[in-house]
């Protein structure tokens, strides 16, 4: 296994001015009428997907269909980043 050196090189998805395109929920789930556990947003196009924990992994499945792979915690104080391409905080 190779581990990768230096940052993660599916961040120049990532853009610093994404705006939430339903920033009072999942997208998806808001559609369907579901509930959701957390929030993820899409870095590339401001996506607004729940998370693996939720019954519909809808940030997952808006990464592998667009192909949008960097998203942050859409929770309150958190500001992490995920990258689901390479399956590692980025």
């Amino acid at each position: 296994m190779t581990i990768p050196v230096g940052p993660d090189p599916h961040l120049a998805f990532a853009r610093d001015d994404v705006v939430p395109r339903t920033p009072q929920g999942c997208e998806g789930c808001l559609q369907l009428g579901s509930p959701w556990v957390h929030l993820r947003l899409c870095l590339t196009c401001g996506h607004v997907g729940c998370c693996d924990s939720s019954p519909n992994r809808h940030a997952r499945a808006h990464a592998g269909l667009v192909g949008h792979p960097i998203v942050r915690s859409f929770e309150p104080g958190e500001d992490w980043r995920w990258c689901f391409a390479d399956e590692a905080f980025a």
